[in-house]
């Protein structure tokens, strides 16, 4: 029997994983959501989490966090 993986995130998957991103750092941090969303585009931390988000949705809020930390961080 041949299993084929269709997980693929749609563009629809993909906005509410940035916008949870955002907003979950916003309050890890206590910031405006319009901040973080701000420095993410500025940063490259918003293209990052869209090319990383078919990996990253499936972590836990504690290792997403800690990603765009180091991230921001280089």
């Amino acid at each position: 029997m041949t299993h084929t993986r269709q997980s693929k995130m749609t563009d629809e998957d993909i906005a509410f994983f940035l916008s949870w991103c955002i907003e979950e750092y916003a309050v890890y941090k206590n910031i405006p959501a319009s901040k973080v969303s701000a420095m993410f585009s500025k940063s490259g931390a918003m293209e990052y989490l869209m090319q990383n988000a078919e990996v990253l949705h499936t972590q836990g809020k504690s290792y997403i966090l800690d990603s765009i930390e180091e991230f921001l961080k280089i």
